[in-house]
């Protein structure tokens, strides 16, 4: 029963101070980015609005920020504790460091799997609704989605897509139609409706490429037959690192198929679905700090060495990203390597001081 109640002491005090943290990092990033979206505000698009578009933004960076959250509340909880001689009482009762450390873990097991369920249901469909409320709200009804362009293959043919509207019209369409590795067919297309569960094409231009000579022709419409969809090219137009992580392992397994580099989509993935050993690696940093070189100086300097090592932490990782691409090793190494250095130092620090 004492055991027990230690538990539920560690992880009461842990987990209100990772909410307190991430309410203010929350607070701190939704007042710096209202500051700079004001700059858009015009007839369509009040201030009010503005503020509107970050709330529902607030999914994605609960999860942009909960690690970082998780690593200063983890040493703020037990900081406080060790401040008040609360810590040295459990050690001396025969709490062991390893109990007291699983203590922690348990408040962050309830934040992994909110986080995971914030990354898989919530914030890319809140993503999606917010970009496209604020896009029709500057420039009208049937605003672009995204204007983030995309390459896609589909049999013998190579098409690019400019944007996608969120009256399901797509901007700038053009393909490029391949007979054996040679270009046979060059198709300009300003617009795509879907209509009737099929595409129809508006203001298309056409370059057919003969050995000695082209030949061009205007159509103001014509049908267009393909597989996508509007919610197929939604996904592939839309930002990848928004996606959710079953959207990302299935873009990932497309690009695959299509024999396109997927090693941006696998690494979200990975970032994603391995939450739970970056945010314990991190758990176990923070504790590291508490009981080993960091155990005597004031809670703030502690809170500063959390924020440091969060931030190399990321960078780290941002730097693994491009490397896995240079150097061809899997994505998955460029998210678990930062998160087993972090985990090895404390464990390494945590059994010379336990």
């Amino acid at each position: 029963m004492v055991l027990d109640r230690l538990d539920r002491y560690i992880a009461r005090n842990v987990l209100a101070a990772i909410i307190v943290v991430q309410f203010v990092l929350l607070g701190l990033d939704i007042t710096i980015a209202y500051i700079d979206d004001l700059g858009d505000v015009q007839a369509g698009y009040t201030a009010f609005d503005a503020l509107l578009y970050l709330l529902m933004r607030t999914p994605w960076r609960f999860y942009q920020y909960a690690p970082v959250a998780v690593l200063i509340g983890a040493l703020i909880g037990l900081g406080s504790m060790a401040s008040s001689n609360e810590l040295t009482v459990m050690r001396a009762a025969g709490r062991s460091l390893a109990r007291i450390v699983w203590g922690v873990m348990k408040p962050v097991l309830v934040v992994v799997v909110v986080v995971l369920l914030v990354a898989e249901y919530v914030s890319p469909r809140t993503e999606q609704y917010a970009e496209a409320w604020r896009l029709e709200k500057l420039q009208g009804e049937g605003a672009v989605l995204t204007s983030r362009s995309g390459w896609q293959i589909e049999g013998d043919s190579v098409y690019r897509f400019g944007a996608i509207r969120a009256d399901n019209v797509v901007l700038d369409l053009t393909r490029y139609r391949f007979d054996d590795r040679q270009l046979v067919e060059a198709t300009y297309a300003q617009r795509a409706h879907w209509e009737n569960d099929a595409w129809r094409l508006e203001n298309v231009a056409t370059t057919r490429i003969f050995d000695d000579h082209t030949e061009s022709e205007h159509t103001a419409s014509m049908s267009w037959d393909t597989s996508f969809t509007p919610s197929q090219l939604e996904r592939l137009l839309r930002d990848i690192e928004s996606q959710a992580p079953s959207e990302l392992w299935a873009y990932a397994q497309f690009l695959e198929e299509q024999n396109l580099q997927n090693d941006q989509a696998l690494l979200y993935f990975w970032q994603k679905m391995l939450m739970p050993l970056t945010m314990g690696s991190l758990v176990l940093i923070a504790a590291s700090f508490v009981f080993g070189p960091l155990r005597t100086v004031a809670a703030g300097t502690r809170v500063f060495y959390g924020v440091v090592t969060g931030l190399s932490f990321k960078y780290v990782q941002d730097l693994l990203a491009p490397a896995s691409t240079i150097f061809g090793f899997s994505p998955v190494w460029a998210v678990l390597v930062p998160t087993l250095a972090c985990a090895g130092v404390g464990i390494y620090f945590l059994r010379r001081n336990g």
